[in-house]
C-alpha cells in the first residue's frame, strides 16, 4: 500500500478533483465503464469517449469494451477528442504534496484526450504516487521525454475580471482512478 495516497487524495480533492481508489484493474475498469454510462457516453454526436493506449489496457479486449459502452473508441484523433464528452488516459506519476498528476505526453494522443474533452478520467497506479516534485524529477529522463504534462485539478482560470471559471482551457471535471495492482484485465 502506498503511504502517500491519503496526502495525494486530500490535495487533489482540495482543487476539485474526484479521487477513487480500487484494489485491482477489474474493479477500476468496472467503475470506469459505469461512470461512462452514467456520464451519458453514447454514439450520439458530442457524446463519445476516447481512451488513449497505456499499460492499463494491456490484456483488455477493446471490442468487448466498445460493446459495453457504445461511443467508446480507442482510436484517438484531434477531431474525435474535440467532439468527445470524456477522455481517458494513464498518468506516469502523481505528487502527494500537491495533488498533481504527471504524464509523459510526448505522444500527442495523450494530450488530446487529457485536454480537449470536458471530462478527463486519469488512471494512476498507487505505487506511482511520489512524495514530492523531487521524486518526479529523479525519474524524468530529458533525453527520452519531449513533453511532460502536470495536471492539478480541473482546468481553471481567473484571468477574466478575476472571476474563477472552471473548464475554460481544458476539462472542467477531473476523475482520478487510483489502482493498487495493475494485474491483467480480462474484459
Amino acid at each position: 500500500m502506498n503511504s502517500h495516497f491519503e496526502a495525494f487524495k486530500t490535495r487533489a480533492e482540495a482543487v476539485s478533483a474526484e479521487v477513487h481508489r480500487f484494489t485491482g484493474k477489474e474493479e477500476a475498469l468496472a467503475f470506469i465503464l459505469a461512470f461512462l454510462k452514467e456520464a451519458g457516453v453514447s454514439d450520439a454526436p458530442e457524446c463519445g469517449a476516447v481512451w488513449s493506449a497505456g499499460p492499463f489496457l494491456e490484456g483488455a479486449r477493446s471490442e468487448e469494451l466498445r460493446a459495453k459502452v457504445p461511443g467508446l473508441t480507442f482510436e484517438v484523433t484531434r477531431e474525435g477528442s474535440a467532439a468527445a464528452k470524456v477522455g481517458i488516459s494513464q498518468m506516469d506519476w502523481a505528487i502527494a504534496g500537491t495533488g498533481t498528476l504527471v504524464q509523459d505526453a510526448t505522444g500527442v494522443e495523450k494530450r488530446l484526450v487529457s485536454t480537449l474533452p470536458p471530462i478527463h478520467v486519469a488512471l494512476i497506479g498507487a505505487d506511482r504516487i511520489l512524495e514530492d516534485m523531487g521524486g518526479v524529477l529523479e525519474r524524468l529522463r530529458p533525453d527520452q521525454l519531449n513533453y511532460i504534462s502536470f495536471i492539478t485539478g480541473p482546468s481553471r482560470t481567473a484571468d477574466i475580471e478575476r472571476v474563477l471559471t472552471i473548464g475554460v482551457h481544458g476539462p472542467g471535471r477531473l476523475i482520478i482512478v487510483v489502482v493498487d495492482a495493475f494485474e491483467e484485465v480480462t474484459a
